[in-house]
């Protein structure tokens, strides 16, 4: 069998970091990592090739040297994911797809006319698949509702991507999360009991990377990393020394709940492993709103001192920020902008809430008749696909206030400092080469932020600040300013793309209004 695997074009979103690509002269931000895990699975006599779309696109030669079309899907890519899988059926290719959007929406793959649809986690259902093809069988839909075990999951197949392409390499630690929010899909993708993978796994395919070449970021994209506390202290205990003894070749960065900052010790094991970042979704300073949608986990303690707890402990924060909870006050943006300033967290992830199909959220609005027909791309620039409790045009004004001045150069600057002048400055001793990419972005950033615009005495104030008082955090603090090159220019197209469909709401309103009289 020839196969070929194909990852869709993702859009300009919050995570593409497009700006901060192109001045460091990469091409996209991490690779995805389950379809080079599924690579992984496939029979070892099987011809693969491997094409990520934001890297390069396939040529016509692929297309008729294939028998097969492997295509993977996040929500986001659902534009290019439908055209791949109407190509590949154009051409007389079979057509299978898997992933977390197909999972989600299976119909979506279906109705654009994919043959099979291999869905859930690839550990059960690809083999599944597999039996079905060696059967003759021109169609199927394989599922599975058990949750498979990790340890026995194979190391991705790495060698396939273009690594000087990307800015980070993803690798997995655990599936699951033990906590239950209104919003979220992850428990049904995953489950709610948190499976790991061993901590022998986990070095060897760090080894696999470090053999390969790999000195940059590795994004450990676990949904919580810490949902088994107990598992994940273990993996850290051993990573230290192996860190050590390969001088700290990457930088660490991965997602884990507001918990964390209930454990000093989880929080120095993950620093002294090498994790110099850690994404975690506050989504909102409002209790109420935070217990209507069963984020129990982030009421426990104070909001702000568990963000400066970790944060002095030397982990730059990332956060994801919601608007448009029920019952959510007025103000809700002018109370996230004072949340982040009083956090100095640089970078937040934004946005209006969605309801995801099949959460707990979706299926309770979907039973309120709240659900609107239509909508539903997840990403900044989208108004919600439901009805909310506050006046959408209301939400959506305050949200693009509150994202814009957010990205403001000058505020985003000023936190910036803030936030690594709150950290311990401790990084592990590394012979990380600093490459022409770090040379080129840091470059561009001096240009832009230090001559070009008007924070360009602020910029370097505060560079000789962070060079005198924590010489180890200038690369990541260069690095999180480069990340605001993407903010400060993706902020114009969010507030364009939510005006014009604000624009078609009231334009609709008034059409109904002049219809009633």
């Amino acid at each position: 069998m020839k196969a070929l695997l194909l990852w869709p074009i993702m859009p300009n979103s919050f995570w593409s970091y497009q700006e901060t690509l192109n001045l460091a002269g990469l091409q996209s931000t991490n690779p995805p990592l389950g379809l080079i895990t599924i690579a992984a699975m496939l029979p070892a006599e099987w011809e693969i090739r491997f094409v990520d779309r934001n890297i390069r696109f396939e040529t016509e030669d692929d297309w008729a040297w294939c028998d097969l079309v492997i295509i993977s899907a996040m929500i986001i890519q659902k534009q290019d994911f439908r055209a791949l899988i109407q190509k590949g059926v154009a051409l007389g290719k079979k057509v299978a797809v898997g992933g977390p959007y197909p999972t989600s929406v299976p119909n979506f793959a279906l109705d654009a006319g994919a043959h099979y649809l291999i869905l859930d986690e690839g550990e059960c259902t690809i083999p599944m698949f597999l039996e079905a093809l060696a059967r003759g069988k021109a169609r199927g839909t394989f599922r599975s509702p058990e949750k498979p075990d990790v340890t026995q999951t194979p190391i991705a197949r790495y060698d396939l991507l273009d690594l000087d392409a990307y800015l980070a390499v993803t690798v997995q630690f655990s599936r699951g999360c033990p906590f239950q929010c209104e919003f979220c899909d992850i428990i049904n993708l995953y489950g709610r009991k948190p499976r790991t993978k061993t901590p022998e796994q986990m070095l060897q395919e760090f080894q696999v990377l470090y053999d390969l070449g790999w000195r940059r970021y590795v994004f450990v994209v676990d949904d919580n990393f810490i949902g088994n506390k107990r598992n994940a202290k273990v993996f850290l205990k051993a990573l230290i020394p192996w860190m050590e003894a390969h001088d700290y070749p990457f930088i660490l960065l991965t997602e884990a709940s507001l918990n964390l900052a209930e454990d000093d010790e989880l929080v120095e094991l993950m620093v002294k492993a090498g994790f110099t970042m850690v994404f975690m979704g506050i989504e909102t300073p409002d209790t109420d709103s935070l217990v209507g949608i069963h984020k129990l986990q982030n009421t426990r303690q104070d909001l702000i001192e568990s963000c400066h707890k970790i944060t002095r402990a030397g982990l730059q924060i990332m956060s994801g920020f919601i608007m448009g909870f029920d019952n959510e006050r007025p103000g809700a943006g002018k109370r996230i902008q004072a949340f982040i300033e009083e956090t100095g967290i640089p970078q937040c992830q934004f946005s209006l809430l969605q309801a995801l199909q099949n959460t707990a959220m979706w299926n309770r609005l979907q039973k309120e008749g709240r659900l609107v027909d239509g909508l539903g791309t997840i990403h900044q620039g989208a108004i919600m696909n439901f009805v909310p409790t506050r006046p959408v045009e209301e939400l959506t004004e305050e949200f693009i206030d509150a994202f814009w001045n957010i990205y403001e150069p000058m505020p985003y600057l000023k936190r910036t400092f803030r936030h690594f002048q709150m950290m311990n400055g401790w990084r592990g001793k590394t012979k990380r080469p600093v490459t022409m990419t770090e040379l080129q972005l840091f470059a561009a950033i001096c240009w832009r932020q230090g001559l070009l615009r008007s924070t360009r005495f602020r910029f370097w104030w505060q560079l000789g600040a962070i060079a005198l008082t924590k010489p180890r955090l200038v690369y990541d603090y260069l690095v999180a300013l480069g990340a605001g090159e993407h903010f400060f220019h993706y902020r114009y197209q969010v507030r364009e793309q939510l005006q014009v469909q604000l624009s078609t709401i009231k334009q609709a309103k008034q059409q109904e209004l002049l219809a009633v009289s």
